[in-house]
């Protein structure tokens, strides 16, 4: 027979993972909005050379998350 708290126990960490993405996934966007809005104040000059980076970190974030799943 299964242990019962086992059970009971993952059950509740299963019940608290997605709370903890929702804590990581407010973070976040409050750190976007943030830096986007310093590079608003700084001007179009910055903002181009700021879009390629950003993009070229979602591209290899992309792509890593890819190669690591495919694994």
């Amino acid at each position: 027979m299964a242990n019962p708290t086992t059970l009971a126990a993952d059950a509740f960490l299963g019940l608290l993972v997605p709370l903890w993405q929702l804590v990581i996934g407010l973070l976040v966007l409050v750190t976007v909005v943030v830096s986007a809005r310093k590079l608003l104040m700084r001007g179009p000059t910055r903002m181009g050379g700021a879009l390629l980076l950003a993009g070229g970190a979602v591209l290899a974030l992309t792509a890593i998350s890819y190669l690591v799943e495919s694994l």
